[in-house]
């Protein structure tokens, strides 16, 4: 698997600032790790790419530069492990936009380079794919979800904190997706081949809450498969 040329990665990139907006603390980071074992391929291993953190406004314009500047090796495969506990809901679907547009499989796993000598890279059981991470899961061109893995849903919520003008103590303004953006991101779900009641679903989950997407689920909303 071989990524388009750059050319073809030509998307509007600029985000709406506000709603939606993941924190920064952690943002989302990608590395090429090899995948293969150094004793058999040495420096011909082939490459795949971990996607770790938060995915905030500049994460879709940052996987991009990461291609622009990776593309060209040979050994890239277009292959995405990705780990998140979600983000902001556009970032998330301009990053699942760009998945789709370079045929990218993504996989919710951790993977590590082995250390020297001693085999193949290895994946970390546990990884996990929540919240808006999963409209940007969506938008891969495959999408598969090992057994030990993790996929979870809630509701779409913005927390705006300040402080309560009466009591000048800290206070919260929490900020739910409008009938007209759920529909935007039902519509952008059918595009990518998941069915809209995953978006319909997650909106009656309470944003305290994650729901983990069962096996019965993953395949009932097209979601993906826990086979490779």
């Amino acid at each position: 698997m071989r990524f388009f040329h750059p050319v073809k990665l030509a998307l509007p990139l600029a985000l709406a600032a506000g709603l939606f907006v993941a924190p920064a603390a952690s943002a989302m980071k990608f590395e090429l790790v090899p995948f293969g074992d150094p004793a058999k391929c040495g420096a011909k291993c082939p490459l795949v790419i971990g996607a770790t953190g938060d995915i905030s406004n500049e994460t879709p314009r940052q996987f991009y530069d990461f291609l622009v500047k990776n593309i060209n090796d040979p050994r890239v495969r277009s292959i995405v492990f990705i780990h998140s506990p979600g983000g902001g809901v556009e970032a998330s679907m301009k990053l699942g936009t760009m998945f789709r547009k370079t045929g990218v499989m993504a996989v919710v796993a951790r993977v590590l380079p082995a250390p020297p000598g001693q085999g193949p890279a290895l994946t970390v059981p546990g990884a996990r794919c929540f919240s808006a991470c999963v409209y940007a899961l969506m938008g891969a061109k495959k999408r598969v979800i090992p057994p030990d893995s993790l996929v979870g849903i809630h509701r779409m919520h913005f927390d705006t904190f300040g402080r309560d003008a009466g009591t000048g103590d800290s206070a919260a303004t929490r900020t739910y997706g409008t009938g007209a953006f759920i529909a935007q991101l039902a519509g952008y779900a059918n595009s990518m081949g998941v069915s809209r009641d995953l978006i319909y679903s997650a909106e009656q989950i309470a944003p305290e809450r994650i729901h983990i997407v069962t096996p019965q689920e993953l395949r009932k909303w097209r979601l993906g498969s826990q086979n490779f």
